[in-house]
C-alpha cells in the first residue's frame, strides 16, 4: 500500500498534473455554478479537448471537474435555493434557510469542510477496499437494487414536515411525474399526449430548476421581496460552536456516501437524501431540521462528496458505472485505449494510483480555494433582490435551454416553476416530489427485473439476506419514529397516575 502511496504522489505531484488538476476543480466549481449543466455534460463537453494529453493527466483534469461540480451546486443551492447538482437538492432545505438568517457564509464553509473530510475519509476506505467493495457489488442484482430503492423512498418520512399525508402525496407525484415516456422493459409510450418530447421522460434537471429557482422567485415576489441580508463579515464567518455540533453529522454522512457510492447505479443524489433522513433521526436537534440546521448542510454535502468519490470503486475495479458522470468518464477510457476492470490495477498501477492520489491534492485545492472565499460569496445576498431576480430567472432559463437545446425544457422549467410557486402557497413538501422524479426510474427498471427474475412473484426478494437485511432497515426506518414517540410516552403515562 505504501508503494502504491509513494508511486501515487510521484505521479500527481508533477507540474503538469497539478496545473491540470488545479484547472479541471476550478471549471467544476464553474460548471456546478450552472443550474442545468452538472458535471456529466461538462465533462461530455470537455473531453475532446483532452485528446492531446496523456491519459493520466487528461483523466485528473476530468476527475478534478466531476468533485468540483458538487461544491459549485452547493454554492447556489445555499444562496438562491437553485441546486447545480442532482445531489444538492437536500442542500437547499437548511442550506438556503440558513442564508436568509444571514449565515450563509457558515453553510458554506461547513459544506466545504463537510466535502473535505468526507472525501479523506472516502479515498482512504476507496485504496484499501476497492477490489473488495467492488466484489461485494457484485453481489447487487436486481432484487437487492429494488430493496435500495425501497430504503431511499421511505426517507420520505424525514422530509414530509408535519404532515405525512402530504409528503406521500408529494412522492407519490413525484413517483406519476417519472412514468412519463417510454415503459422500462417495453417499447410503450406513456402519457406523451402524443408529443415526441415526452418519448424520453420529463428530465429531472428541468424539474429542479423549475421547482427551485423559479418556484422561489415567484413566492417572494407574491410575499414582497425580503430586504437584503446585511449581517456582518464576522456572522458569515463559521463558529467553533457549528464546526464541533457538525462533527459527527460529517462523519455519519461520510460512511453513509461512500457505502451508497460503491453500489452501480445508487449514486450520489440517493446517498445524500438517506445521509440526511439518518441524520434527522439521530439528532439530538432534529426539530430544527428544514428550518436552517447547520447539521442539515453537513451530513448530505459529506455523503455527496464521499458517494462521488466511491462511484470510481465500481468503475476502477468492475469497469461498471457507479452514476452518470462515471459512466461517461468509463467511455473517456476507452479513448485513451484503456480497459476499466479487476486488471487494471496491475497492468497500469501509475494511472490508477496517481488519479487516485489526485482526488486528495484537487479536494486540498478546493478547500484552500473555496473556504476563505465562503464569506465572500456570501455577499451576493447583499444584492437587491430586484436585481438579484431577473439574474436568478435568466441563469435558469439559459441552464434550461442548454440542456437538449430546445425550447420544449426552457416550457418545462416554467410549468414546474408555477407548480413550485403553488406548492409553497399550499406548504407542499417539495423534497419528497424530488425524491419520486429521482427514484421513479431506477424504482421502475429494479421492479420490471425482479418481477421478470422471480416470473411474477416478489417473494423473491426475501431470498436474498441482502435483500432481507435492507428491506428491515427500510422498515426499522418507516416504523422508528412512531415507537420512539409511544416509548417516550409510555413513562409520562405512568407518571400521571401514579400522580392520581
Amino acid at each position: 500500500m505504501l508503494d502504491n502511496l509513494m508511486l501515487g504522489f510521484s505521479t500527481a505531484l508533477t507540474f503538469e498534473n497539478l496545473l491540470w488538476c488545479f484547472l479541471g476543480v476550478l471549471v467544476g466549481t464553474v460548471i456546478g455554478l450552472m443550474p442545468g449543466l452538472g458535471s456529466t455534460t461538462g465533462i461530455a463537453i470537455l473531453i475532446p479537448l483532452t485528446l492531446g494529453m496523456e491519459p493520466v493527466t487528461a483523466l485528473i483534469m476530468l476527475a478534478g471537474i466531476y468533485y468540483g461540480a458538487q461544491y459549485g451546486g452547493t454554492i447556489t443551492s445555499v444562496l438562491i435555493s437553485t441546486p447545480g447538482e442532482a445531489a444538492s437538492v437536500v442542500t437547499t432545505l437548511d442550506g438556503y434557510k440558513m442564508a436568509r438568517q444571514g449565515r450563509a457564509g457558515s453553510a458554506l464553509a461547513i459544506a466545504a469542510i463537510g466535502s473535505f473530510i468526507a472525501a479523506i475519509i472516502s479515498l482512504g476506505l476507496l485504496m484499501a477496499l476497492a477490489p473488495p467493495f467492488a466484489q461485494f457489488a457484485l453481489n447487487f442484482g436486481p432484487v437487492e437494487n429494488l430493496a435500495i430503492m425501497i430504503l431511499g423512498l421511505i426517507t420520505v418520512v424525514s422530509f414530509a414536515g408535519g404532515s405525512m399525508s402530504k409528503g406521500l402525496m408529494m412522492v407519490a407525484a413525484g413517483l406519476l411525474i417519472s412514468t412519463v415516456g417510454i415503459a422500462s422493459g417495453f417499447s410503450q409510450a406513456r402519457f406523451t399526449f402524443g408529443n415526441v418530447n415526452l418519448l424520453g421522460g420529463i428530465p429531472f434537471v428541468e424539474v429542479m430548476i423549475g421547482l427551485f429557482a423559479l418556484g422561489e422567485v415567484l413566492h417572494q415576489i407574491r410575499v414582497g421581496a425580503a430586504a437584503p441580508i446585511r449581517a456582518r463579515f464576522k456572522d458569515m464567518m463559521l463558529s467553533r460552536k457549528d464546526l464541533t455540533k457538525s462533527m459527527p453529522s460529517i462523519f455519519r454522512g461520510s460512511f453513509i456516501g461512500f457505502l451508497l457510492g460503491c453500489l452501480p447505479g445508487a449514486g450520489s443524489t440517493l446517498a445524500s437524501f438517506l445521509s440526511y433522513g439518518v441524520e434527522k433521526r439521530v439528532s439530538k436537534n432534529k426539530d430544527n431540521f428544514g428550518k436552517g440546521a447547520i447539521e442539515g448542510v453537513a451530513s448530505p454535502e459529506s455523503a455527496n462528496n464521499a458517494a462521488a468519490n466511491a462511484n470510481f470503486v465500481p468503475t476502477l475495479a468492475l469497469g461498471i458505472p457507479g452514476g452518470g458522470t462515471t459512466a461517461v468518464l468509463l467511455g473517456a477510457f476507452t479513448i485513451y485505449g484503456l480497459q476499466p476492470g479487476p486488471l487494471l490495477f496491475e497492468q497500469q498501477p501509475t494511472l490508477v494510483w496517481g488519479l487516485l492520489v489526485s482526488f486528495f491534492i484537487g479536494n486540498v485545492m478546493l478547500l484552500v480555494l473555496n473556504l476563505p472565499l465562503a464569506p465572500v460569496f456570501a455577499q451576493m445576498l447583499r444584492i437587491p433582490y430586484a436585481y438579484l431576480y431577473p439574474i436568478i430567472i435568466l441563469t435558469s432559463l439559459v441552464g434550461a435551454y442548454s440542456v437538449s437545446n430546445n425550447m420544449f425544457s426552457v416550457w418545462l422549467v416554467v410549468i414546474f416553476g408555477v407548480i413550485g410557486f403553488f406548492m409553497k402557497e399550499l406548504d407542499l413538501p417539495v423534497a419528497p416530489l424530488v425524491l419520486g422524479v429521482v427514484l421513479g426510474p431506477l424504482l421502475e427498471k429494479s421492479l420490471v427485473q425482479t418481477s421478470a427474475l422471480g416470473q411474477g412473484n416478489f417473494m423473491i426478494m426475501f431470498q436474498s439476506p441482502i435483500s432481507i437485511t435492507i428491506l428491515l432497515l427500510a422498515a426499522l426506518l418507516a416504523v422508528g419514529p412512531w415507537l420512539m414517540s409511544r416509548f417516550k410516552s409510555a413513562p409520562a403515562a405512568t407518571k400521571d397516575l401514579t400522580h392520581v
